[in-house]
C-alpha cells in the first residue's frame, strides 16, 4: 500500500441506531447514526406489516381479463 493516501480505519467504530441500539463495527468513520437496525427493523424483528397483496393481485388479474375481451 502506498502511504499518506488511504483513510484511517477504525476497528471500533460506533455505530447509534434512532432507537437506542449501539453496536461497533470497522470502519473508516469513527461515529455513525443510522435511522434504522437490526434490532428495530420489522424484517428482522418479525414485526411487518401486512400489506393487502392478495387483493393487489386480484385487481391486477381483473385487469388483465378486461383487456383479454
Amino acid at each position: 500500500m502506498k502511504k499518506d493516501i488511504h483513510p484511517k480505519y477504525f476497528e471500533t467504530a460506533k455505530i447509534r441506531c434512532a432507537c437506542g441500539n449501539v453496536f461497533e463495527v470497522g470502519s473508516t468513520i469513527e461515529n455513525m447514526e443510522v435511522e434504522i437496525c437490526s434490532q428495530c427493523h420489522p424484517f428482522y424483528t418479525g414485526k411487518e406489516r401486512s400489506s393487502d397483496q392478495v387483493g393487489r393481485i386480484q385487481k391486477f388479474k381483473e385487469r388483465a381479463a378486461k383487456k383479454r375481451k
